[in-house]
């Protein structure tokens, strides 16, 4: 499979993105806000959702990089931001607009009941697969409630 390069401008394209996302795990210390340039970067282990259907035997995950820019502020919840080695793991990325303007929170949301929210000018997320794929056994699940 040929490595993934996604943009997203608009809440549609941003959805896309969220989708490859789906159940992405990351540490804390692959996390970076770079306040100067207004950019939030999370480099992840990306579950490949789009392979896991096609009656390969085994999954896949590859190492990505998602960067959102135009980024005004970033905030956390249930996020331990002093263990570099936590790992968390994303469910979805959504986006909240502020009144008429582009402008929003775009929110990733986390396994056990984590968040990382970023206010942002607009959307602008860039999103590449960045080598490193290697087999796995485990489909993530999410048991309901």
């Amino acid at each position: 499979m040929a490595d993934l390069k996604l943009l997203a401008l608009d809440q549609d394209d941003l959805g896309i993105i969220s989708a490859h996302m789906q159940d992405s795990v990351f540490r804390v210390g692959e996390l970076s806000y770079d306040a100067r340039h207004r950019q939030f970067t999370a480099v992840v282990n990306r579950f490949v959702w789009e392979e896991a259907d096609r009656g390969k035997k085994g999954y896949e995950r590859r190492r990505s990089v998602i960067s959102f820019k135009r980024v005004e502020a970033v905030r956390s919840l249930g996020v331990n931001r002093q263990d570099p080695e936590g790992v968390y793991c994303m469910l979805a990325i959504r986006f909240e607009q502020q009144g008429d303007g582009p402008d929003g929170t775009v929110e990733l949301t986390l396994s056990g009941g984590g968040a990382i929210s970023l206010d942002v000018e607009c959307i602008e997320v860039q999103m590449l697969d960045t080598g490193g794929a290697w087999a796995t056994e485990r489909l993530p699940a999410h048991p309901a409630d």
